[in-house]
C-alpha cells in the first residue's frame, strides 16, 4: 500500500477520529423536574413555619403554591385521562390532598403533593437520560471516512454518502466507518462494542469489518457492504429504541387494582353525600360525613403499602453495591424465572492475563526466563496481548531488560532485540509457517492443547527458533461459580450464556461456571433473539451485561442488569439495575431481596385494608368523628409505613444472601 495513502488529508483528522462530545441532559434541563423542586422548597419553607406556631399567613400562602406547583401537572394528567374514560389514580390524590386541605389538614395534602410530583420528576429524568444514551451510541461511528477514487486518490466524506462498493481507507487507530469487508492490508480490531471479543481480532483481506470498532496498528482498505442506517451500530440503535418502546410496562401490584379502587371510592363518596341527603339529613352534616369518608377510605395507606417496602429494598441494595432504579423494577426482579449472561466483563474480569507459561524443554530457557524475554520484546507495544504478558512479569517481579530493534507488524506479532539475542512473539500460525522441524511440531501440539482449552496462544521464537508458548485468556470472576448455583436456585433453571466470543472460549468458560446452554459468536441482534425465544416460551428473563453490544438485549429482557465499573454508557443507561462494584454475586441477594418486599407489600396491603374497612363500616354505620376518622387514617399509614421500613437494615440484606444460597 503506497505509503501516501497513510497521511490524512489536510482537515480529516478531525472528521474521522475526533470523539463527539457526550449527551447528557441536565436535570433542571426537565420542566417536571423543575415545578417539583419549586414545591419542594416552598413545602420546607412552610413546615417550619407552621410547627413553630407562627401565624397562618405566613405559611398558608406557601403551602398554597406548593400545591399549584406540584400538583397542576399530575392533574392536569388525571384530567386527560378523564377524558379517555380513565381515572387515574393521580387524580385521587390530587382530590384527597385538597380534601385535606378543606378540613383543615393542609400539611399532609402538601406533603402528599410533593411526594408524587417528586417521583415524576424523577421518571422524566430517567427517560430523558435513557434517550441520551441512545443517541450517544451513534458518536462512536466517525461523522466522516476517506474515500478512494479509481484513480487512488483520496477525499473525505460524511460517512452517511458511503455508498455500497465505495472503497475507503481505514488508517491506524481510526474508527472504522461503514460495515465492509477488508480487500486489502492487515491490522487487529476492536470490535469489544460490537460482539464483545476482550482481544483485538485479526483483520486481513477478505474479513469483515463493522462500523464504529476501532483499528489498531494497520492501515486497511475496506469495500462497503452496508448503508450507514443499516450497520450493525445503527441496527443496535434501532433494537435499544423497538425495545424499550414496546416493553409491555409492568405495572406494580397495587396499579393492578387502581381503577376498580379509585371508581369505587369516587361511587361511594358521592353515595355518601347524596343518599342521606335525599333522605332529609342536613347539607352540613352529609357534607361532614362524606368528607370524613373520603379521607378514611383514601388510598394513602395502600399507596404506602406498596412503596416503602420497595423503595427500603432499593435502598438496602444501594448500600450494598446494587442501584435499581425504580419500584418498579425491584417488583419485576423478584418475578423472574429465568437468566442469561454475558461472558466477558460479566462472567470475567474482562481483561486478558497470561494462564499457561509454557518453556520448551531443550531449548535453553526456563518459565521465568521465556516470560522475562517475551515481556521485554513486548513492552513497547499497546496490544491488549502484550499488556497483559508485561503485566504477568511485572507480578512475578521480574526484571525487564531493554529492548531495540523494536517492530510491529500488524496481524503477525513484534520482533526486538534483548540481550543480545532476536525475540519474536505472535500468533502460532504466523510464527511455526508450517515447518517440519521437531521443535516447531511440538510447539504446535502445545498451542493447539491451549486453544482447544479456550486460550489464546502466543508463540515465543528466540533467534529464529521455536523457545515455548504462552496461554492467554480473560479469567472468570471469583464469584462467577457460585452466583450461577444461586441464580439455577432462584430460578429453578440453569442460567444461559450469550456471547460474541468465540465457541472454545465459551465452553471452557461455561465448564468452569457450571453452565450447559451455551450461546456463542452471537451478534447484538442474536441476542435479542436468544431472550425472545425464552420469553415466547413463557418465561421471564433477566439478562446481565456490560457491553454495547448487550444493550439491545437489556431493554429487550423482562429485567436487565448491567456491570458498573467496565460497562458502556449506553449498558448502564438501558438497564433497570446496575451492579456499581461489579460484585456478581450481589445478583442473587437483590433477587432474594425483591421477593421479600413482596411478601411484605402483601403484608402491608393486609393491614391498610382491615384499617380502611373498620374505619369506613364505623363512618357508615355509626358516627365517626372526624379527628378520630383522620387518627385512624394516619395511624393505618404510619404502620405499613413502618412495617415496609424494615428491609433498610442489615439483617434484611444477609437475610436475602441466605436465601439465595439455600433456595
Amino acid at each position: 500500500m503506497p505509503a501516501v495513502l497513510l497521511q490524512r488529508p489536510e482537515g480529516a483528522a478531525s472528521a474521522v477520529s475526533a470523539a463527539a462530545p457526550r449527551r447528557r441532559t441536565r436535570v433542571f434541563a426537565l420542566a417536571e423536574a423543575r415545578w417539583a423542586a419549586t414545591a419542594l422548597a416552598l413545602f420546607l419553607i412552610a413546615l417550619p413555619l407552621q410547627l413553630t406556631g407562627a401565624p397562618a399567613w405566613t405559611w398558608g400562602p406557601l403551602y398554597a403554591v406548593a400545591y399549584v406547583t406540584g400538583g397542576w401537572e399530575p392533574a392536569w394528567a388525571g384530567l386527560r385521562a378523564l377524558r379517555e374514560k380513565t381515572l387515574d389514580v393521580d387524580l385521587l390524590m390530587i382530590l384527597a390532598a385538597i380534601g385535606a386541605a378543606s378540613i383543615g389538614q393542609v400539611m399532609d395534602g402538601a406533603l402528599l403533593i410533593v411526594i408524587f410530583a417528586t417521583s415524576g420528576a424523577l421518571e422524566a429524568l430517567a427517560t430523558a437520560r435513557t434517550q441520551d444514551a441512545v443517541r450517544g451510541l451513534l458518536d462512536l461511528a466517525p461523522t466522516a471516512a476517506g474515500r478512494l477514487a479509481d484513480d487512488g486518490s483520496e477525499e473525505t466524506v460524511p460517512t452517511g454518502d458511503l455508498a455500497v462498493g465505495d472503497t475507503i481507507l481505514i488508517r491506524p487507530g481510526e474508527r472504522v466507518g461503514a460495515d465492509g469487508r477488508v480487500l486489502t492490508g492487515a491490522s487487529e480490531v476492536d470490535q469489544a462494542t460490537i460482539t464483545g471479543e476482550p482481544l483485538p481480532v485479526a483483520k486481513e483481506a477478505g474479513d469483515e469489518v463493522f462500523a464504529g470498532t476501532l483499528n489498531g496498528t494497520g492501515a486497511l482498505r475496506v469495500k462497503v457492504e452496508r448503508d450507514a442506517s443499516e450497520s450493525v451500530i445503527a441496527r443496535i440503535v434501532a433494537m435499544v429504541e423497538e425495545a424499550s418502546e414496546t416493553k409491555a410496562p409492568t405495572q406494580l401490584f397495587i396499579e393492578k387494582i387502581e381503577q376498580r379502587y379509585s371508581l369505587g371510592m369516587v361511587g361511594a363518596t358521592l353515595a355518601v353525600f347524596l343518599v342521606p341527603l335525599a333522605l332529609g339529613a342536613d347539607l352540613t352534616g352529609s357534607l361532614l360525613r362524606a368528607m370524613t369518608f373520603m379521607i378514611v377510605a383514601s388510598p394513602c395507606a395502600v399507596v404506602l403499602a406498596t412503596m416503602p417496602p420497595l423503595l427500603s429494598a432499593i435502598a438496602n441494595a444501594g448500600r450494598h453495591g446494587v442501584l435499581v432504579k425504580s419500584a418498579v423494577v425491584m417488583e419485576r426482579l423478584g418475578r423472574i424465572d429465568a437468566v442469561a449472561l454475558d461472558k466477558t466483563g460479566t462472567l470475567t474480569e474482562g481483561t486478558p492475563r497470561v494462564t499457561d507459561i509454557r518453556a520448551l524443554s531443550g531449548s535453553g530457557v526456563s518459565d521465568d526466563h521465556l516470560l522475562t524475554l517475551a515481556a521485554a520484546a513486548e513492552r513497547p507495544s499497546e496490544h491488549p496481548l502484550a499488556r497483559a504478558i508485561v503485566g504477568a512479569a511485572r507480578e512475578r517481579r521480574l526484571d525487564l531488560p531493554d529492548a531495540d530493534d523494536f517492530t510491529s507488524t500488524p496481524g503477525i506479532g513484534v520482533t526486538a532485540t534483548v540481550d543480545g539475542r532476536k525475540v519474536t512473539v505472535g500468533a502460532p500460525a504466523r510464527l511455526l509457517d508450517n515447518s517440519a522441524d521437531s521443535a516447531s511440531a511440538r510447539i504446535a501440539v502445545i498451542a493447539g492443547e491451549l486453544e482447544d482449552s479456550g486460550r489464546t496462544a502466543v508463540v515465543v521464537r528466540l533467534d529464529d527458533a521455536p523457545a515455548g508458548v504462552l496461554g492467554i485468556a480473560d479469567r472468570s470472576r471469583p464469584d462467577a461459580a457460585a452466583t450461577v448455583a444461586s441464580l439455577t436456585s432462584l430460578t429453578g433453571r440453569t442460567p444461559m450464556l450469550v456471547t460474541g466470543d468465540n465457541p472454545r472460549a465459551a465452553a471452557r468458560l461455561a465448564a468452569e461456571v457450571g453452565i450447559t446452554d451455551i450461546r456463542a459468536g452471537l451478534l447484538p441482534q442474536d441476542k435479542v433473539t436468544a431472550v425472545r425465544e425464552q420469553e415466547a416460551a413463557g418465561r421471564r428473563v433477566l439478562v446481565i451485561g456490560d457491553g454495547v453490544n448487550d444493550a439491545p438485549a437489556l431493554a429487550a429482557a423482562h429485567t436487565g442488569i448491567a456491570m458498573g465499573r467496565a460497562g458502556s454508557d449506553l449498558a448502564l443507561e438501558t438497564a433497570d439495575a446496575v451492579i456499581v462494584r461489579d460484585e456478581l454475586a450481589t445478583v442473587p441477594t437483590v433477587i432474594a431481596l425483591s421477593r421479600a418486599a413482596r411478601k411484605l407489600v402483601v403484608q402491608n396491603l393486609v393491614i391498610a385494608g382491615v384499617f380502611i374497612s373498620g374505619l369506613v363500616i364505623w363512618d357508615l354505620v355509626g358516627h365517626l368523628p372526624l379527628p378520630l376518622g383522620v387518627l385512624g387514617h394516619e395511624g393505618s399509614t404510619v404502620i405499613v409505613g413502618l412495617n415496609g421500613l424494615r428491609l433498610l437494615r442489615d439483617a434484611a440484606w444477609n437475610r436475602a444472601t441466605t436465601m439465595a444460597k439455600d433456595s
